[in-house]
């Protein structure tokens, strides 16, 4: 039976080109991420009908903030791709760890590199690390929209082979049609993650400290687990233990902590906690 296949777009992976300056998508999408992010975060500090008053963090407080965020993504991004996905390549050729324009970022490591960040700027500021755990993962799924879609335009971190109508053949994934699973992965980590937390936050989840947090948490394992059953397994490390992925083994852990957390801030008094 012929496959029926969608062509590749061709795209350029630099986005914008100035001399000797070269901004690629992928870089774009951070950038973006981080502004829109922001932008949103401010919207909801300024409006005290979502926390029932004064927010727990001030504007100011979280345009200091940004830096310290965009640290803990990128240091963390990059180490958790250092040891979780290619330990043996960097153990060999540990100059290749600082060259970041090669790729190789993990969400997890990234995760986790925003946990420090707003645990310490949140104990230096005297603020809720909650409440502003709470911000951080609200506007989290902007980024991820726009770095799942950089992935495609990259032809990175396709699906596997397919016979569904819409399976693509990537420049740089042989000659068989794959999932489109970077889409998926947009689809599910940004539209909808993104929806569902601003739906709770319109109902008054921000005054239960915690809560859009732990729902981050877990929402985004699931739908990460659900995008890994499409996605092809990085080439270094393939299925592991019992046919799972490092995404998904990754990912388990974030439902239990998010399940934890969900309990906690529901069952509070709705009081900021430090």
């Amino acid at each position: 039976m012929p496959y029926l296949t969608i062509a590749f777009p061709v795209f350029d992976p630099i986005a914008i080109s100035l001399g000797p300056i070269a901004i690629r998508w992928y870089a774009l999408a951070y950038i973006g991420g981080i502004v829109l992010g922001w932008i949103y975060a401010r919207a909801l500090i300024k409006s005290e009908r979502l926390w029932g008053g004064p927010a727990p963090i001030s504007l100011p407080q979280m345009d200091d903030f940004i830096l310290w965020v965009t640290l803990g993504i990128i240091v963390g991004g990059r180490t958790g791709y250092v040891l979780f996905y290619n330990l043996p390549f960097f153990i060999q050729n540990p100059a290749a760890i600082f060259k970041l324009w090669e790729g190789g970022m993990s969400f997890h490591g990234g995760f986790l590199g925003c946990v420090v960040a707003v645990m310490w700027f949140a104990r230096h500021n005297g603020i809720s690390i909650l409440s502003l755990g709470d911000v951080v993962t609200a506007v989290g799924p902007i980024g991820l929209f726009l770095g799942r879609l950089a992935n495609f335009i990259n032809s990175e971190l396709w699906g596997r082979v397919t016979d569904a109508s819409w399976g693509v053949i990537f420049p740089n994934g042989g000659p068989l049609p794959r999932h489109p699973s970077q889409l998926y992965e947009a689809f599910l980590e940004g539209i909808v993650l993104f929806t569902v937390l601003a739906v709770m936050i319109r109902m008054g989840a921000l005054k239960r400290p915690g809560l859009i947090l732990g729902s981050f948490i877990a929402i985004y394992a699931l739908a990460r687990i659900t995008g890994e059953m499409f996605r092809e397994p990085d080439p270094q490390l393939g299925f592991l233990w019992g046919g799972l992925t490092m995404g998904m083994l990754l990912s388990v852990p974030m439902i239990f902590a998010g399940i934890v957390l969900i309990v906690r801030a529901w069952r509070s008094t709705g009081t900021a906690a430090k």
